[in-house]
């Protein structure tokens, strides 16, 4: 299904010395999108239930909602989603026999932002959510010259970033640099969903072994995403947030940022990094 993620708007471009300049713009799409779940209880009555409404780009909308619902804990194998219904700004999840939805775990206020996707959350232990998924048996070992090239073949994925210029993007890549998947949105945690929920379609769940690249700074949801997907390695070319690194050095996770202009800076689990050991 094509849809449309820009907008084209006239603009008048202002010169130095205030000649103008008519033109058409293109601007990244911004739009509400209702998450919904669908279950039947043990009786075989089927209920359904708004989740959250969330400010994103319209495009991989289904994927949006099982990476949603992954990061929230009610998700975690593909067997798990009966189907999914995708219609305008609303798409419903349906829940497999036996999948349970905890509301009270997942109490949000009806609006999440797209700059925050925990600002609905009524206390900030709510959102430390027990990951679903062991350790890794194999560590993740990533060889820094790997991580330099990655936001630069994440950035060559953004084909919407490249008519905007403004949108976010978070790609996916195996612990030899490899591009899995790379995802674009107005909001940030929209592309971490994005990508998870494209795993757990596929089957590809837990993420253990695989690198999580943002294009931006790095927030404590982004990192709770990362490691409710199994994820243990997170790169950012911006800066993390102190709850980010707080976090990840709970989880045992590795924490790269402002990765670009041939650095970064380690800020967690530098032993997963070949040549550079946890000192």
């Amino acid at each position: 299904m094509n849809v449309s993620r820009t907008a084209r708007v006239p603009v008048r471009k202002l010169g130095r010395g205030a000649s103008t300049t008519s033109l058409v713009d293109a601007l990244a799409i911004e739009e509400p999108l209702e998450i919904r779940a669908a279950w039947r209880d043990d009786a075989g009555v089927t209920s359904e239930r708004a989740i959250a409404v969330t400010m994103r780009t319209p495009g991989h909308d289904g994927e949006l909602a099982a990476g949603f619902l992954v990061s929230e804990g009610i998700l975690t194998a593909r067997e798990q989603v009966a189907g999914i219904d995708e219609g305008g700004n609303v798409v419903r999840v349906d829940l497999a026999p036996g999948v349970r939805l905890d509301l009270g775990a997942i109490e949000r206020h009806v609006y999440v932002s797209s700059s925050c996707g925990v600002c609905g959350k009524s206390s900030i232990d709510s959102v430390r959510t027990r990951g679903a998924f062991a350790p890794a048996g194999t560590p993740t070992v990533v060889d820094p010259r790997i991580v330099h090239e990655m936001p630069d073949v994440l950035r060559r994925a953004q084909s919407v970033f490249d008519e905007t210029g403004g949108l976010h993007a978070a790609g996916l890549f195996d612990a030899r640099g490899q591009l899995v998947a790379a995802r674009e949105d107005v909001g940030r945690h929209n592309a971490v969903d994005k990508l998870v929920g494209a795993s757990l379609l596929r089957g590809a769940l837990p993420l253990h072994n695989h690198v999580l690249c943002l294009s931006g700074r790095t927030s404590f949801e982004l990192v709770q995403k990362a490691a409710m997907a199994g994820i243990d390695v997170v790169v950012s070319v911006g800066a993390p947030s102190s709850l980010a690194v707080e976090l990840a050095r709970e989880g045992g996770m590795t924490l790269l940022g402002f990765v670009r202009d041939g650095r970064f800076n380690v800020y967690t689990g530098g032993e997963r990094l070949v040549g550079v050991g946890d000192g």
